[in-house]
């Protein structure tokens, strides 16, 4: 998970107000719940110690605005009398309201309910050509189309060998459409990043556009019987299996990365590659070596106290230390978020590792794989030795 949507909470100091609220029921008395939310949400800010300037830019952001369709929830980030980020919630906030003033945004949380969801580039294929659609966290647009040729494109039924020979065109055609059809997907892949396919279609057309993808791009594609480029067909069923392969491809990806940290964290050849534990992971995020950093937020590690400065790596475990960072007035922040800041800030990527994942990994719930292993950079200063 990539999170440099984010970077605009880094560009200022705190503290900051962070406010997650329950927003999914719709009926006649969701104003004067909104309302109510909000009025809560500032009143509790400022019990906790927020300025009122802040408090009321939160209650604004709450309460201004339609609200938007299918909206599960609200995020908002504060800090200094100004909203700075009020990303939209693609799922339901476990707790009715969790209200937050601290020295960094409570970014925990947000794993679980904001652009986590892979991007989809679904096909509605036929035998002339394709419709593209990129399916997001932030809902569904066109990803525009590909059309073949138009002709010969349907079978006959005679035996006759002129009709033999147009049927032979015919299949020429049909190949000639799933290649470029093919073609045409594995670029949009490539341009808009999106993390899977989902090719829906008549099972001849879509398994023959399958087959004909490059190598690098067949393996993030599934097929669905569901659906198709005829107005109205895509269907609720459809969508179930768009977010079946979404959640086969989250399951898919957090096995492989597992895989990779329990591997490098067993790696005997020279030193880790991989750091478990408050105190490894602090001083990795100083020396800016974590490339991606693993949390489960249900463990004890997740909210540990450190203390932090105004920039990213300066984050130390104890008080004392910040002042060799060049902090003079260090605050006390959760070990999650002060090593969120810094992965969004050096452009590490993230893992939301579930606990039904595996219980016990990475220990405490913090882990990360690191840049630069240790034992590349002993070999490089050995080879620098002996010049």
């Amino acid at each position: 998970m990539q999170l440099s949507f984010l970077t605009s909470l880094f560009d200022r100091p705190g503290p900051w107000a962070s406010v997650y609220l329950d927003t999914s029921v719709v009926d006649e008395s969701a104003q004067e719940r909104r309302e109510l939310q909000a009025r809560d949400a500032a009143r509790e800010l400022v019990g906790q110690g927020c300025d009122t300037d802040t408090a009321r830019a939160v209650y604004e952001a709450l309460t201004s605005g339609p609200v938007p369709p299918h909206q599960q929830g609200r995020a908002v980030f504060a800090a200094h009398g100004e909203v700075v980020l009020d990303p939209p919630l693609t799922r339901r906030p476990l707790a009715p309201a969790d209200v937050t003033w601290a020295a960094l945004p409570r970014l925990g949380p947000l794993l679980d309910l904001a652009a986590a969801d892979p991007v989809c580039l679904v096909a509605y294929v036929d035998r002339t050509g394709a419709d593209l659609e990129l399916r997001g966290p932030h809902g569904e647009q066109p990803a525009g189309h590909v059309e073949g040729r138009d002709w010969p494109v349907h079978r006959t039924a005679s035996a006759d060998w002129s009709e033999r020979h147009f049927q032979t065109s015919v299949e020429n055609t049909w190949e000639e459409n799933a290649r470029t059809i093919a073609q045409a997907v594995a670029e949009s892949e490539h341009e808009t990043g999106a993390d899977l396919i989902v090719l829906a279609g008549d099972a001849r057309e879509r398994r023959s556009v399958h087959e004909k993808l490059p190598a690098d791009v067949r393996p993030l594609a599934v097929e669905s019987e569901h659906g198709g480029r005829a107005g109205g067909a895509g269907t609720r069923l459809l969508d179930e299996d768009v977010e079946a392969a979404r959640e086969e491809h989250l399951r898919r990806t957090a096995d492989q990365e597992l895989d990779r940290f329990r591997s490098a964290r067993s790696d005997a050849g020279g030193g880790p590659s991989a750091a478990e534990g408050v105190p490894a992971l602090v001083e990795a995020a100083r020396e800016h070596r974590i490339a991606e950093l693993l949390i489960r937020t249900e463990g004890p590690d997740a909210h540990r106290e450190v203390w932090v400065g105004a920039d990213p790596d300066q984050i130390a475990v104890r008080r004392s230390e910040t002042h060799y960072l060049g902090e003079s007035e260090p605050l006390p922040a959760r070990a999650d978020d002060a090593l969120l800041r810094s992965a969004v800030m050096t452009g590490a990527d993230v893992l939301r590792v579930r606990v039904e994942d595996d219980d016990d990994v990475p220990v405490g719930g913090l882990g990360a794989l690191l840049r630069w292993p240790y034992a590349e950079e002993e070999r490089e200063a050995a080879h620098t030795g002996a010049g």
